[in-house]
């Protein structure tokens, strides 16, 4: 029989293999989607793109999360949690691999295959968090969404001055990027040895494993990923032109977004801390809801005070995407049921995460004026203060606690 210390030493052991697991999934979740934006122009230029196109490609991603975050539980199911994980994180790396190949199709077919590998990893993730820290699952989520925006932030950063150093330009520039995936693929290596988990078996009165498509709670949460999806990238993809449409210089308005990006890696990380403290989400997650609300509805009617809204949003965000990916978790009780509540609002969220800044943008050209789609926004903003009132109760699928 094991002694106490040898037990406790083996606990140890697999929870810190399991923190390395999430920090190193969590690196690769953002930087290899992120990092196009800034060479866009590059891009288009070398393949002949139309801005039709690019804005194709830049969308492409998103919608490969909307595709196939649903598919990833049964991924999970049929290979087991560990194996799907490392799967995915293979198919995220030879997809960055291949974008940068030369050809053009190489670029749509890699591109792709970025998203099918993050829509995989941004399911399953939560579900790794459930079931190696049940405890701690708002706090170890608010680090790895702290720890995924600083790698984005860094990407973004350092991608055009390695385009700008090398004959490659930007093939190599994003190419670069497998090398972290690759080094997450050799440390996680071992995963591959563990035996698919066993099914979750149940007391044969237990209520049964609910679904999240036929609960009222899982569209709730579903409801309020969508929505701080929305809130977030239509920041990412209309604040620089925002900004700038109101006088503000384009070394501001580029610097006004690394301070949104670090500035939301900071609030991630006091949500992830905060949230610890409540058995109820609600006060966390509507608070996070009324800032964005405020954030868009002063960039609508106070442009001046543009830094103040900069902040509040960047706050916001930070804020939202770490009670929506713990709401995962903790509205499920395991973490079979923590993946598919994930496919499905990851599902539905990221679709209109898709939409929404096209029609901003739409709007935008309707009308000649921001003032009317931000004011847009800030009502579904609105709306993510009651979806986060009812998503944040203290209660699971299965109507347990």
């Amino acid at each position: 029989m094991l002694s106490s210390a040898s037990r406790t030493e083996d606990v140890g052991v697999r929870l810190g293999a399991g923190f390395l697991g999430v920090v190193l999934i969590a690196v690769n979740l953002r930087v290899g989607f992120v990092t196009v934006g800034p060479l866009l122009g590059e891009i288009s230029g070398d393949l002949g793109l139309t801005a039709g196109q690019a804005g194709l490609l830049t969308g492409l991603p998103l919608a490969m999360f909307a595709l196939f975050s649903p598919v990833a539980p049964a991924l999970a199911a049929r290979a087991g949690l560990d194996r799907a994980l490392w799967l995915s994180l293979l198919l995220l790396t030879a997809g960055i691999l291949g974008r940068s190949a030369p050809a053009e199709a190489a670029v749509w077919l890699g591109t792709a295959a970025i998203g099918v590998g993050i829509a995989f990893l941004n399911v399953l993730l939560p579900s790794l968090v459930k079931r190696e820290f049940p405890q701690r699952v708002s706090q170890v989520t608010g680090l790895y969404s702290a720890i995924q925006s600083a790698a984005a932030a860094a990407g973004s950063a350092l991608v055009v001055p390695v385009a700008a150093a090398s004959p490659a330009g930007w093939r190599l520039a994003l190419g670069v990027w497998a090398g972290v995936g690759l080094i997450a693929l050799a440390v996680l290596a071992p995963w591959l040895r563990r035996a698919p988990e066993a099914p979750v078996r149940r007391p044969a009165r237990a209520v049964p494993a609910r679904s999240p498509w036929g609960s009222a709670l899982g569209w709730q949460v579903t409801g309020f990923m969508g929505l701080q999806s929305v809130a977030f990238y239509v920041f990412m993809a209309w604040l620089p032109s925002i900004e700038r449409s109101h006088g503000v210089p384009a070394a501001a308005a580029g610097a006004h977004m690394g301070l949104f990006l670090m500035s939301g890696v900071l609030a991630s990380l006091a949500t992830g801390a905060l949230m610890e403290r409540f058995a109820d989400q609600r006060p966390v997650a509507v608070g996070a809801a009324v800032l964005a609300a405020v954030a868009y509805t002063g960039l609508a009617l106070a442009p001046g005070l543009m830094l103040l809204w900069v902040l509040v949003g960047a706050v916001s965000c930070g804020a939202l995407i770490v009670i929506a990916l713990s709401l995962f978790s903790l509205r499920s009780s395991d973490p079979a049921q923590a993946a598919a509540l994930s496919g499905m609002a990851q599902s539905v969220g990221y679709a209109l995460a898709a939409l929404a800044p096209g029609a901003v943008g739409a709007l935008y050209d309707l009308t000649g004026s921001w003032r009317g789609p931000l004011l847009l926004v800030a009502a579904a903003m609105a709306g993510l203060c009651v979806t986060a009132w009812f998503a944040g109760r203290d209660r699971v699928l299965d109507g347990r606690r």
